[in-house]
């Protein structure tokens, strides 16, 4: 096989969700694995007979961090690629990675984090492995969780569905995950009450489903790469233009304040408990008060829409009446987030 995939060693930056990502995966994985349920690339692979199947890894450090740890994080992280791929979980498997020395607290903690996480969806985790590795071989523990769920009958979600003119809904503020972890790392020497927003999104993305049904066009949630890497990949796989108002985007001035000091653009921090969705216009402000009318919906926004211009590109309508283009996350600002 030959790949298209040139650069010469794996770094950080290919696991960190942005430009690196997409080149080892467009450029190595997907030609190798290439087929029908792989290639739309979405956050869940839709089976035949109404079935989602997802997989996802788990490196968190530190594993635990203001807001929760990494035994919850996998099982939300799991469901939320479920749940905005259009699908109710029905059951997820576990694969824990266990380096010898680990104190048993720390295990039976996070153990009981991803039991609660599991109980709280009303989705078992129904079998699962355990390895474990060398002292100084992994960071602890490393989680593997793969998850199957069940299509909403009213789910018709893909970049194919989006047209211009469509608005794009956030489910609320964003970078509080990924900061949360900086400051838990000591990598920022200031105070704050920043919490990971880590939760499953599944009763936001259902109550969409339940009321609009087909008029709820694409949705994902935004991990690795923060709101500017998703969006740039939806222009991408779309072929259209995104216009991100940026006055709309919620961020806590805690987050922002933090982003500001170490120069990094909060579009680009990830997010474990966010979602972004595109919906027909002709109810995106009904869509909009829906979700700010459930638990954790609060500070949902209408952020943006979907042109016809400046195709395959994210511009950002600044506050002072001007645009820039927001790019994808290029480099790895922020190792081990997820």
């Amino acid at each position: 096989m030959t790949s298209a995939f040139r650069d010469p060693t794996i770094q950080m930056a290919h696991g960190a969700g942005g430009q690196a990502s997409r080149r080892l995966i467009e450029g190595l994985l997907r030609p190798a694995f290439g087929n029908d349920l792989l290639d739309p690339l979405a956050d869940a692979a839709l089976l035949p007979g109404g079935l989602a199947l997802t997989t996802d890894s788990f490196v968190v450090h530190p594993l635990a961090f203001p807001g929760g740890s990494i035994g919850e994080l996998a099982v939300h992280g799991t469901i939320n690629d479920l749940a905005v791929s259009g699908a109710t979980p029905i059951a997820l498997t576990a694969s824990l990675i266990l380096e010898a020395g680990l104190e048993r607290e720390i295990l039976e903690r996070e153990v009981r984090a991803m039991a609660e996480a599991a109980n709280r969806a009303g989705c078992p985790i129904a079998t699962g492995d355990t390895k474990v590795v060398e002292h100084g071989k992994a960071d602890g523990l490393y989680i593997n969780t793969t998850g199957l769920g069940r299509l909403h009958p009213n789910a018709s979600l893909g970049a194919d569905r989006v047209t211009p003119g469509d608005k794009i809904l956030l489910s609320g503020a964003i970078a509080d995950h990924g900061v949360a972890i900086m400051l838990a790392r000591d990598e920022l020497a200031m105070e704050s009450d920043v919490r990971s927003d880590t939760r499953s999104v599944l009763p936001l993305t259902t109550a969409l489903l339940d009321a609009w049904g087909a008029e709820i066009k694409w949705m994902r949630d935004a991990t690795r790469g923060g709101i500017a890497t998703v969006l740039n990949e939806l222009a991408h796989d779309a072929d259209v233009g995104v216009v991100l108002t940026e006055e709309a985007v919620p961020i806590h001035d805690a987050v922002r304040g933090a982003c500001e000091l170490l120069g990094l653009e909060p579009y680009h921090v990830a997010n474990e408990g966010q979602y972004l969705a595109v919906v027909s216009a002709a109810v995106a402000e009904e869509a909009l008060e829906q979700l700010r009318a459930i638990e954790g919906g609060d500070e949902a926004a209408l952020i943006g829409e979907v042109s016809d211009a400046s195709r395959r590109l994210v511009l950002g309508k600044t506050p002072f009446g001007g645009t820039r283009v927001i790019d994808m996350l290029i480099g790895d600002p922020l190792p081990r987030i997820c």
